[in-house]
């Protein structure tokens, strides 16, 4: 069982940035891949980024690429998602996910992940 605990949304203006923070605990799963996803009402969950803890691979969306970054602590317990140059468009609920050896290919599919977090709220005013 893995209890992943998300934390850093919040209210932000046009062009500016907030630092998402996953924190994992209650491991007797040892996570290959963390993802970040986003959703907001009346749309699926969308794909966002994906971090691999051997090795550091990384993965975007293209709609966010350039302007965030993902990232894990050296201790394998937080997975950071750095957000700068926000737009009014990636405001949602931010989750973060653990997935086993399939999300290393599957890494886009929301069904790759096996634990999520309770999601932290983005608001981007413009």
């Amino acid at each position: 069982q893995v209890q992943l605990i998300e934390s850093g949304g919040g209210l932000v203006q046009a062009g500016g940035s907030l630092r998402l923070s996953c924190a994992a605990s209650g491991r007797t799963f040892t996570p290959y891949v963390m993802g970040w996803f986003r959703q907001v009402p009346g749309k699926e969950r969308e794909f966002v980024a994906a971090f691999v803890w051997r090795g550091g691979m990384t993965w975007y969306a293209d709609s966010v690429k350039g302007r965030f970054t993902i990232s894990g602590d050296n201790a394998g317990n937080t997975v950071y998602l750095q957000m700068n140059s926000l737009k009014p468009e990636d405001m949602a609920v931010y989750y973060c996910a653990a997935g086993g050896p399939g999300a290393l290919v599957r890494y886009r599919d929301s069904y790759a992940y096996d634990y999520w977090g309770q999601g932290t709220q983005v608001t981007v005013s413009s």
